[in-house]
């Protein structure tokens, strides 16, 4: 099991950015799919963004595609979700997932066996 935990979220103005990171206890040698997915009150589960840490393919959600951008850095075991022009609707809690097994990592980040317990974004019009 991959132990996950988020940091970065916090408050903000529409236009504004922050950015999110995620700290996974192990990520595989030869990589493995890890992804972003946000829950706003009252609504379904949305997946963000994808990144396979092996081959570095990544797939957008089309809410977000050209405002956030989703990275690995593998020597620190830590994903980075960079989320620039940020709007209210992007509220949310954000939660980062893991899973050693998929092969094919969009459109199944919430689907991803380990997840974290989430931060907060709030974005103010």
């Amino acid at each position: 099991q991959v132990h996950l935990v988020e940091s970065g979220g916090g408050s903000v103005q529409a236009g504004g950015s922050l950015r999110l990171a995620c700290k996974a206890s192990e990520v595989a040698s030869d990589g493995n799919c890890m992804g972003w997915f946000r829950q706003a009150p009252g609504k379904e589960r949305e997946g963000v963004a994808s990144i396979h840490t092996g081959v570095k393919s990544t797939h957008y959600a089309d809410s977000v595609a050209g405002r956030f951008t989703i990275s690995i850095d593998k020597t620190e075991k830590t994903m980075y979700l960079q989320m620039d022009d940020l709007k209210p609707e992007d509220t949310a809690r954000y939660y980062c997932a893991a899973d050693l097994k998929f092969w094919v990592c969009w459109p199944n980040v919430e689907k991803m066996k380990d997840q974290g317990q989430g931060t907060q974004v709030t974005v103010s019009s």
